[in-house]
């Protein structure tokens, strides 16, 4: 049976967590990364479609050019992040699901209609997954929009031809060791009463 985690998980993960403007001098190796995305993985999705696409930038000169598709405002916090993620989803996902979704793989047939929207939603839940699973290991995270998404398929995707030429970028997340004098104040949520309804 599943057992509710303790109160220093959910502070990890929710309370505290924050979005982040700024980074700790603090190397996060790659092997680092890579767990994150095997616990990312493991989200529910359509079908098990898994459409989302991460692309891990970390070098300076790889960062350089994603630098002048963004917001300038969003430059120098992603220039010095330790690892900067471009998620982004598969329009063509559909076509791994008889890999995906072993004892169904007619169901790479559901999706010929629906592709865009089910590409998005699913991608979109996935990164979230991933930010999650970034600070239940110990990461901060910096999410944002605030970009040419474009000209970012085009410089990162389609110039790479073969299946990445098939992905979309939906949102960009900064990942490392968040510098906390670089955050705001939290800033207010609805109530249950104002988001919420029962039936």
């Amino acid at each position: 049976m599943a057992h509710p985690v303790n109160d220093h998980a959910l502070d990890v993960i929710f309370r505290d967590a924050r979005s982040y403007n700024g980074w700790r001098d603090e190397d996060v190796p790659e092997v680092l990364m890579r767990a994150v995305y095997d616990l990312a993985k493991l989200g529910p999705t359509s079908a098990n479609n898994s459409p989302a696409r991460f692309l891990f930038l970390r070098t300076k000169e790889a960062k350089e050019r994603l630098l002048p598709l963004m917001m300038e405002g969003n430059r120098e916090k992603t220039l010095n992040a330790p690892w900067t993620v471009i998620i982004a989803h598969d329009m063509e996902f559909h076509e791994k699901i008889p890999k995906l979704f072993p004892h169904n793989p007619g169901a790479k047939g559901w999706f010929h209609h629906i592709k865009e929207p089910t590409a998005f939603r699913n991608g979109t839940l996935q990164g979230a997954y991933l930010m999650l699973a970034a600070r239940a290991l110990g990461l901060d995270c910096g999410p944002m929009s605030g970009f040419d998404n474009e000209a970012v398929d085009k410089e990162f995707f389609q110039s790479q031809g073969g299946e990445m030429a098939n992905w979309k970028s939906n949102f960009i997340c900064n990942i490392g060791h968040g510098d906390r004098t670089t955050i705001f104040d939290r800033s207010p949520r609805l109530d249950f009463e104002e988001a919420c309804r029962i039936l």
